[in-house]
């Protein structure tokens, strides 16, 4: 039987912030336990790679991830020393999450085109192909800490995304929510849609040992459960409308009882590498000390 992998925590960063206070954040993240920082890739969010050399000078142990950059943004020859540069200068603590862009709007004001689907991940794995060979040369410069570069992350909800993380990512990264592009309501996916995501998943890899990473929207305590659900209902999926606490992306009551349900979610799913957003961030420490 293969080893169950041990968990890992992420928090991921979105609200910009003062020096001190982005400082004092990120400090705060590595003494609850986190073992990663992330940062947004969206206009009014902290800029990626600023934000993550502040977060490595601040904190001691906690590795600095893209959770995800927004690859068509990104000429991936230029996206690749700045890549291997940060991860020279923290050290090997970098590792490095991609998608493909969904939010039109942003691509609208950074005056970038917003292509197809196919297009968009046609460049993604462009870039990720560029990355691994630019890597993969000993002569390269800047030279990343670690051998082959930083481990990739590779995040997305569609099937041809998919495939292209099976065959490339080490973190296949599962949202398991969308925006709709024009502001509309989020939509959850349910158990079922879920399940089928991970089993495809599975199948391309083929026995290829890849970690699972899953993004949870919100850490609820018992006294939000009404109000949260209230917020959102409109995207809850009918299959756990009468039991949202089964939804993976929405971790609902006790510290004791999220944290049976995060073990839940890695049996039945596979997810090691839990990701919250930033306002979790308080909430979920708890859960941090019971599943340690």
């Amino acid at each position: 039987m293969t080893a169950q992998r041990a968990f890992r925590f992420g928090v991921n960063m979105v609200t910009p912030d003062s020096r001190v206070n982005w400082i004092e954040k990120c400090r705060r993240a590595e003494e609850l336990g986190f073992d990663v920082i992330s940062v947004a890739d969206h206009l009014g969010c902290p800029a990626p790679f600023p934000s993550m050399m502040v977060a490595a000078e601040a904190t001691e142990r906690v590795r600095l991830n893209t959770f995800v950059l927004n690859t068509p943004f990104y000429n991936p020859v230029l996206l690749a020393r700045d890549i291997a540069g940060a991860d020279q200068l923290t050290e090997g603590r970098v590792e490095i999450g991609l998608g493909a862009g969904y939010v039109q709007a942003e691509f609208e004001t950074a005056g970038i085109p917003f292509e197809s689907g196919a297009k968009r991940v046609a460049h993604l794995e462009h870039t990720v192909t560029t990355l691994r060979t630019l890597f993969s040369d000993p002569e390269y410069q800047p030279r990343p800490a670690q051998p082959s570069g930083p481990p990739l992350l590779i995040a997305g909800w569609g099937n041809r995304l998919l495939r292209l993380a099976a065959e490339h990512a080490d973190i296949i990264a599962f949202p398991g929510a969308s925006a709709t592009e024009n502001g509309g309501p989020l939509h959850l996916a349910g158990v079922g849609e879920m399940s089928e995501k991970v089993d495809y998943v599975r199948d391309l890899l083929g026995g290829r040992s890849v970690e699972f990473n899953i993004l949870i929207q919100r850490v609820v305590p018992p006294e939000e459960r009404t109000a949260v659900l209230e917020l959102f209902g409109p995207a809850l999926p009918d299959d756990v409308a009468d039991h949202p606490e089964d939804l993976p992306t929405l971790l609902i009551g006790t510290p004791e009882e999220i944290a049976d349900r995060v073990r839940a979610h890695r049996d039945r799913y596979g997810f090691t590498y839990i990701t919250v957003l930033e306002h979790s961030m308080e909430q979920f420490a708890p859960v941090i000390e019971l599943l340690r």
